[in-house]
């Protein structure tokens, strides 16, 4: 076999160049081996490294053959060679593939991981912020407590003593009344103090006076009773309690978001409620889900009327509507609904995710309707609503009438 000349100066340089690449990929493939700790990968990459070995001294057998122009043996090396070079070939695919499949392994693992890492500090954050949540309302339970407690001792003994008062004061307009029948020519000393003192509007006024201080205590006491409901937030039993109790002593509480302001006109609350028996529940967390729903109803309401004009606002008055009733399961049916300016569509579907609000930084938490979610959850209900935009929205809760 004839070789040009210039193949023999061009073709061992490029030999030499081959094995130097390769003497350098022995070494690094080296280094990588003192890294591995798998018994599969050492192998692999071990008989990778024979195979590059080999490579190596088919170069030197190739580089000699050249310059002491054995060429017939060339074409057996070329066999050889082209033998190994697909082992090798082979070696390298497997060792790639088998990385690159840990490789991917390890990425999903790690996305796996971070995902549950996320939900975790979701509902981490979530418990967190129910269990704030909840030592809120009860800090306001046993301060509502405490409050109706220490006005209900003065109160108690003021009405207690009103009627003994009562009899006190019709006894003295008696014997005054009996003093000018019987003495119809009074002194003119008492005279002056009669026309001073104006004995005859005293006379008159008294009664209604008194009749006015026995309505303000009995409304007090009403007030005490109510936050003595409300103040249940403590109570970790269930007990068999007036639902309409409840939301009563829940609407005393947000009474003064229910009056007019500068901003928008007073709230009518229409209550129509069923006649029911008591309900068995957890009395403090479903006043905690009625307060809830009753100031996102407020808040909605309020959001209107921003936008409105003070005639829009006449024309289409704020009622919060609370309806009660037994429907055909035989469950307690709960409804408050506004008329307020309804909740966006894209909202909806968020709408009992924790944390998720559209009310300005500092005035909503976004936890409110979902702690009401799972409360409700825990009396074996569902909390559920139906909302219009433009018209209002109605929140619906239904649950057992007995728990147990």
């Amino acid at each position: 076999m004839k070789v040009s000349p210039v193949l023999f100066n061009v073709i061992p340089t490029f030999i030499m160049i081959g094995a130097g690449i390769m003497i350098l990929s022995i070494f690094k493939t080296y280094h990588i081996l003192k890294l591995l700790q798998s018994n599969q990968e050492k192998k692999n990459w071990q008989a990778l490294l024979y195979l590059m070995i080999f490579f190596v001294l088919g170069y030197l057998i190739a580089f000699f053959l050249f310059v002491y122009k054995i060429l017939d043996l060339i074409p057996i090396l070329t066999g050889v060679v082209f033998f190994f070079g697909s082992l090798f070939v082979f070696f390298s695919v497997n060792i790639y593939h088998s990385t690159l499949a840990k490789f991917i392994k390890i990425q999903e693992e790690n996305r796996q991981t971070k995902k549950e890492l996320e939900i975790h500090l979701a509902e981490f954050k979530h418990s967190q912020s129910q269990l704030i949540h909840h030592e809120k309302m009860l800090s306001l339970g046993q301060m509502v407590a405490g409050v109706a407690h220490e006005i209900n001792n003065p109160i108690s003994f003021i009405y207690g003593n009103i009627e003994h008062l009562d009899n006190h004061i019709n006894i003295l307009l008696f014997i005054l009344k009996l003093y000018q029948r019987e003495f119809p020519n009074a002194t003119p000393e008492i005279q002056k103090i009669i026309s001073e003192y104006e004995i005859e509007f005293v006379k008159e006024d008294l009664p209604k006076l008194f009749l006015s201080m026995k309505a303000g205590t009995e409304r007090i006491r009403e007030i005490v009773r109510l936050l003595r409901t409300f103040s249940r937030m403590d109570e970790s039993e269930v007990k068999s309690v007036d639902i309409h109790a409840g939301i009563d002593s829940t609407l005393m509480i947000l009474e003064h978001r229910l009056q007019a302001k500068t901003e928008h006109q007073k709230i009518r609350v229409i209550k129509r409620y069923g006649n029911l028996s008591t309900v068995e529940c957890y009395a403090g967390q479903l006043n905690q889900v009625f307060m809830n729903i009753l100031i996102n109803a407020i808040d909605a309401l309020e959001e209107k009327n921003s936008h409105s004009s003070y005639k829009e606002i006449l024309n289409n008055p704020n009622i919060i509507t609370i309806t009660t009733a037994i429907n055909n399961h035989q469950q307690l049916e709960i409804s408050i609904s506004d008329n307020g300016n309804g909740i966006p569509e894209s909202v909806q579907k968020h709408i009992f995710e924790p944390f998720y609000t559209t009310k300005p930084v500092g005035k909503g938490t976004g936890l409110g309707l979902s702690i009401s979610y799972e409360i409700i959850r825990k009396h074996h209900g569902t909390l559920d609503f139906v909302s219009t935009p433009g018209k209002g929205t109605q929140f619906i809760i239904q649950m057992p009438i007995h728990l147990s």
